[in-house]
């Protein structure tokens, strides 16, 4: 007797959901379904398109649907997965219910920590060494369900949010690799957060990317890396700051914190009497 197929619908975007979406395939998961959003005109198209990825390999899109057309589309499918890959928005308790073997989300942090929006950035701006991917089940309440798996990546001193961002990316196709044929089988072994050890939080806007020069010289240098290009990236009202470093040797001069020029250089004197050295600017405008 052939086994049926292992069916689910996947709610996907960006790298991680081209990334997982492509091991659910590579491994006989039947994949009736993807739903994805319409690319922002007003955002910076740096990341791959999981729309393109489902038409190449023949399964059906949809874009931004209504509400009631997935609903539809779930009770006739009656899948036995739902996951959701860096997908922008919760998935209701109703739509979780209708995967009949269990709904589940790649989230980019080391759960229970940072939860919620734009974790990669946030663990950058918090000045993390480390983050990762977790593989978790979906509930009511944002990122809180039991997790199935996660893997860790290090955060270097200089890397920016972009930088963090790919290695997270290998590390969600790590888990999924590695908990995939677990969750199939149904040997998966679910572990509880403790949400008292970790915070939510919430989107970002490219207005908290303005500098706040009292602050100290290693807060803005991961304010800095946090907000790099692709993203909107850092800036005061006379410039943008792309790219600093910390001077630890230097000592910041006597003067109001801000950007000055020494010997055709850029730095920046902190709150803190620390110095950075500013490697890449743009004037305003």
């Amino acid at each position: 007797m052939t086994r049926a197929a292992v069916v689910a619908v996947v709610f996907a975007y960006h790298d991680v959901g081209v990334r997982c979406l492509a091991v659910l395939l590579e491994q006989g998961v039947e994949v009736p379904l993807v739903v994805t959003h319409r690319d922002d005109p007003a955002e910076t198209h740096w990341f791959a398109s999981v729309a393109a990825l489902a038409r190449e390999r023949g399964v059906a899109t949809l874009e931004d649907p209504e509400p009631a057309e997935i609903r539809e589309k779930l009770a006739a499918l009656r899948p036995d997965f739902l996951f959701s890959f860096y997908y922008r928005r919760m998935l209701p308790p109703e739509w979780l219910a209708a995967a009949r073997r269990g709904a589940f989300n790649m989230h980019g942090s080391l759960l229970p920590k940072y939860r919620g929006r734009a974790p990669v950035n946030w663990a950058v701006l918090m000045g993390e060494t480390e983050t990762g991917a977790t593989l978790h089940e979906m509930v009511a309440k944002p990122d809180a369900g039991r997790i199935v798996d996660r893997e860790r990546v290090p955060i270097g001193e200089d890397d920016t949010a972009v930088q963090v961002f790919r290695k997270v990316t290998a590390a969600a196709e790590t888990v999924l690799r590695r908990s995939l044929p677990r969750l199939v089988a149904g040997g998966a072994v679910l572990k509880e957060q403790d949400l008292t050890q970790g915070s939510y939080f919430g989107a970002r806007r490219p207005e908290d990317g303005r500098i706040d020069w009292s602050k100290s010289a290693r807060e803005i240098h991961n304010l800095v890396r946090a907000v790099a290009p692709p993203y909107p990236g850092a800036f005061t009202d006379q410039m943008k700051i792309l790219k600093t470093k910390i001077e630890p040797s230097l000592r910041a001069p006597e003067r109001v914190p801000g950007p000055y020029r020494e010997n055709g250089q850029w730095y920046a004197a902190c709150g803190d009497g620390g110095v950075l050295r500013l490697l890449e600017v743009e004037p305003a405008g």
